[in-house]
Parts: C-alpha cells; structure tokens; sequence
C-alpha cells in the first residue's frame, strides 16, 4: 500500500466509527522509546522513520509533528505522502494537540489505541481540551484493521544476566522495591528495561535494547512476570521460581488485575502504565506512585561503574581501530558511510562481550552530519573522501555494559569556520565536564554550561546536552538528563552523556560526545555536599579541529589531562602500530 492508500482506508475506518481525528504515536503500551516492529503504526502510516514523531489524521488534513532532530529527515521522507510535516518548538507552530483544540469543533470524536497511550496522557489531553467536550474512543486500534502485513510480536529467548556484571541478586533488588512501596500491597511495572533491570534478564525483542516485552506484579510476599511463556526456559523458569517469582501469559495481565482480592492495594505509576491496563485496574485499590525501579537503577552500584569504567576501554580500544582502518583505507578509496558503520561492528564484536549495538550508528559526512538522527542506506549513503568533515555517533551493548560515543573529525584541512565552530563546541563540552556542583542540582542547571559559548555567537543546537545511559540496558535512560527541560536532580552513580553539538543545514554537524558519571566531589563542607563528574568515555578528540586560541589555560590543562589518560588506558589493548597511531592522536595542546 502507498501512503496515500494508507490515509484513505484509516479515513474510511474512521468514518465508520463517527471518529474526526485519529492520533498515531510513536510508542507502544510499555511507554517504550525504541520498540518492536509490531508497535511502529506511526512508522508504518507516515513513512517516517525517526524515534519521534505523532500522526495525526482528519477528514482533510494529515500530520506529522516532530522535534528539531528530524526536521530534515522528515521533510525528504514525507515528500509526495500527503502528510504535512509540523515543526514542533518553532515560533508560532501549534503543537499537535493545539492544533486539534483549535481545527476541531465542539463535541468532536477523537480516538486512539488506549494501549499506547499512558493514563497520564489520556488525562492531560483530557484536562487540555477542557471546555471543548471532546469524546475520546480508545477501544480500537484502527491501525491493526488495515496493516494486513503487521509483524508479530517477537518471540526471541529470554536469559540472565549474570550477578558478576548486575552487582545484586534479584532477591535484594526486590527487596529494594519493597521497601518503597509504602504500605501499597502490589507495584505494577510496565516500562520494559525496568522489569529487565529488576529480574536481572535481558533479552531481544527491541533492536538495540537488550529488553523483552513483559509485565511485573511485585506483591508482599511473591511476584508475578507476565510475558511469552515459551521465552522462558526450564531451567530459567526453576531458578525464578526459587526466587519467588511466577510465570504469566503477557495477555493475562488484566484479567490478573480485576481477580485481586478485595483489600489489594495496587502502587501504579500513572506516566508509565498504558490507559488499557489502568482501566482494568478498580479505581478504589489504586494508589498513585512514582517509578520505584527507575530510581533504583539509574544510580549504578559499585559492581556496575567497575564494569563501565572496563568496558569504555575495550570501546576505545575498537574506536582506534576504526578510525585507523579509515584513514589508511581513505589513501586508497573513497569509503561508503554504511561501509564504516559495518566495520565499527566487526571491530567492537571483537571485544568480547558484545551483544550488539545500543543504536544504529550516526555515520555523517560533511552535510549528512547537520542531520541529527542520519541514517545511512546502502543506496543513497555519501561517499567518505580525504575532505571535510566527519561526525561519527555510535554505541555498542556488551554484557558488561553500554556505550555511546560521538568524535567529529577532520578528513583534509578544517576551515578557520568549523575549527571555531568545533572549539565553541568543545568549550561547552570542557565546561560541563569540569563542572562542580552542589547535591541537588538538576539538568536544566547544568544545561547552560554547555551552551553558554555558543550563545555569545548566536548560536545554539535543538536536542538535549545529556540523557541517562543504562548498564547493558537502554542508552536513552531516564530520570536524568541535561537539558532545558531536566528537572531531575543529578545522584552519585547516574551515567550521563555530555553531547553539545552544532550544525550548519547543507554544509556539515558536529558533535563531542562522553559518558560521564556523577560522583562526590570530596567529603561534605560548610556549604554542604558537592557533586562532579567523571569522564569514562576514552578516545581522543580531533586536535586538527582546535582553535588553539580560543582555548583558555584550563580547559588545556584538562584536555591534556583527558588525552594522557585516554593513551594510559588503551594503549595496553593495542599492537604497536596502533599505539603509534594513538600516540599522536593524543599531543598536547
């Protein structure tokens, strides 16, 4: 089906359930950022590929509104479809529930799958459109009516992660959770890595993130996991049993929820829990909650940061490797883009470890770098040549951890521009690596570090400067980040990445990305607690790149330091021509 005959059958569906207005999001009903292909309606409906975007779909008009990410990519993808693409956070561009108060009559029907769509976004559309007595049917996912080739839900093998790399037992880790239950007498969990992380089981029904789709009832005394039986081993099966955990049916979740007793009190996380599986829930035995997993896995044990600070080695190791192969291919051959991104994955798979990339890697050259979220195709990827510039965002998942990592560099001569614009960068970079803070700092705070020298230009970047990374688990993990809208406070043992970017629409993207991880910045003062940041990422930073001038005596000092550090913990993984060719990629400036 073209896109065209795609709006025209949702439209007839529509009709035939008096619906004026159809949202299509992007998610599925664990609130998942990456998902199954079964789950991409948006996908599938629009044409466009990014992680983020919502359809919406009338009688007369169809859009897709999306972030600054995707605006390019968007616009070539949506080409000839019909859909209107809307720039979200743009002046004087209406959100997407905005333009539906405001294009919409009184009375209007609006539906979506109340699978995919939280209780506490069913509500804050509901409290939005006050006054406008919109209806909202949720019942039908009109999607799934017409998508005749619908993948089916995975079915990949669920396994455990060793406690050597977890760090602690499912046994104490519940032990955690019931401790924050507050007197509730069952927690539901939706979100996928948080059941992954609790269980200490991982699994592969998500590209890229180590997940399996699931449901979890932690109560008093047992707990219940709900997925594909058949994913589940014996053998597994058994050993989770001898920790009190019973195996469900992923579909028998709801009918679990109506069947419990009376007096059942049941914690629910509102912004996490799917409209559907709420509504199966009696109103009088909820209790509104937090996410207790989320901020229980999001500060790393001891077990966990050894393990981080091991694995950005071996990720360093295979960078060098990489970079080494291009530069000595390129006096050769011009490189394919998708030619890099494949040989980065034989490099990293030789680690040891490895489990598979944590997202497809951002190979940009010259302009498809301005393209935040490129993703090269065998077809229309650009040749890599000896000229310009090239940004590189990659990540790799190994048992013993994620990555994530974003070097930009030169392939010719920079130009004086991109040698300031990737010092004006690098500065921002510097500024929130060297940062101290006190405890109780938040990332919208810290946000500001890292922009501040592209302000005095007039210049900014649209994504956020850091998100949350997970320990072989998600690379975009909340509660944490840092951003214009991180309202979290930063934690000893919180893995972060340090991103700021800059990019030129048509002539070439840069970004310098690190994970850091939040430490104590000595014993408590006068003033109180202080926090910093540890940078682990290791792989040098493109000297050839530097405005040397516009750098002050201290973030020289700690690009040195930084650069000392990084040869000091790989050139052990490295042959002699290798450590040669580190050698130099780590001068002092």
């Amino acid at each position: 089906m073209t896109i065209s005959e795609k709006l025209s059958a949702l439209r007839a569906n529509m009709k035939a359930r008096g619906i004026d207005a159809y949202i299509v999001p992007s998610g599925d009903p664990h609130q998942s950022e990456y998902m199954a292909d079964h789950w991409k309606s948006r996908e599938w409906i629009s044409g466009f590929t990014g992680s983020a975007g919502t359809v919406i779909v009338t009688a007369g008009h169809a859009g897709l509104w999306t972030d600054s990410r995707y605006f390019i990519q968007a616009a070539e993808q949506l080409k000839g479809s019909g859909i209107e693409l809307h720039k979200l956070k743009i002046p004087h561009t209406a959100q997407h529930r905005d333009w539906l108060k405001g294009h919409l009559p009184e009375g209007s029907k609006i539906g979506f799958d109340g699978r995919v769509f939280s209780v506490g976004k069913v509500r804050s559309l509901a409290k939005f459109f006050y006054g406008k007595k919109f209806v909202f049917d949720t019942e039908t996912d009109l999607i799934g009516g017409i998508w005749k080739d619908r993948p089916p839900l995975p079915k990949e093998p669920v396994f455990e992660l060793p406690v050597k790399y977890a760090g602690l037992n499912r046994k104490a880790k519940l032990k955690q959770v019931r401790a924050k239950m507050d007197g509730a007498s069952h927690y539901l969990i939706s979100t996928l890595d948080d059941i992954a992380w609790l269980f200490n089981l991982r699994g592969r029904d998500v590209e890229c993130n180590p997940v399996f789709y699931a449901y979890a009832v932690v109560g008093e005394k047992k707990v219940w996991l709900f997925t594909e039986t058949k994913k589940v081993s014996g053998k597994l099966k058994k050993k989770l049993n001898n920790d009190g955990i019973i195996i469900k049916p992923y579909k028998s979740l709801q009918g679990f929820l109506q069947k419990l007793p009376q007096s059942a009190s049941i914690l629910v996380d509102k912004n996490s829990t799917s409209n559907r599986v709420f509504n199966a829930i009696k109103k009088e035995r909820i209790r509104d909650g937090k996410n207790i997993v989320r901020a229980l896995k999001a500060i790393k044990n001891k077990k966990e940061t050894g393990h981080i600070r091991e694995v950005m080695a071996k990720d360093g190791a295979a960078l060098v490797k990489l970079f080494r192969w291009l530069e000595s291919t390129l006096e050769k051959r011009p490189v394919p883009e998708c030619e890099v991104a494949e040989k980065l994955i034989a490099f990293r798979r030789a680690q040891g470890n490895y489990f598979g990339e944590s997202f497809p890697a951002i190979v940009g050259y010259q302009a498809n770098g301005a393209i935040v979220h490129y993703h090269a195709e065998p077809a229309t990827c650009a040749s890599i040549e000896k000229k310009g510039i090239l940004l590189l965002d990659s990540g790799g998942q190994y048992l013993d951890g994620t990555t994530d990592i974003t070097r930009t560099i030169a392939l010719g001569r920079p130009t004086g521009e991109q040698k300031k614009d990737f010092t004006l960068v690098l500065k921002g970079h510097i500024a929130l690596a060297m940062a101290k803070f006190p405890a109780g700092t938040t990332g919208v705070q810290l946000d500001t570090l890292a922009r501040m020298n592209l302000w005095q230009q007039q210049m900014n970047y649209g994504h956020g400067t850091g998100h949350g990374v997970g320990f072989f688990l998600n690379v975009h993990e909340p509660p944490q980040g840092i951003s214009p809208r991180s309202s979290v406070a930063l934690q000893p043992g919180m893995l972060t990445s340090n991103e700021p970017g800059l990019y030129k629409a048509g002539k070439y993207g840069i970004r310098t990305e690190n994970l850091v991880l939040c430490a104590e910045d000595g014993e408590e003062g006068e003033f109180g607690k202080f926090l910093r940041f540890e940078t682990v990422t290791l792989f040098p930073i493109d000297l050839s790149l530097i405005a040397k001038n516009m750098l002050s005596k201290e973030e020289k000092n700690w690009l040195n330091a930084y650069h000392e550090e990084v040869f000091e913990k790989l050139s052990p993984r490295l042959d002699r021509a290798e450590k040669a060719w580190l050698k130099g990629k780590c001068g002092r400036v």
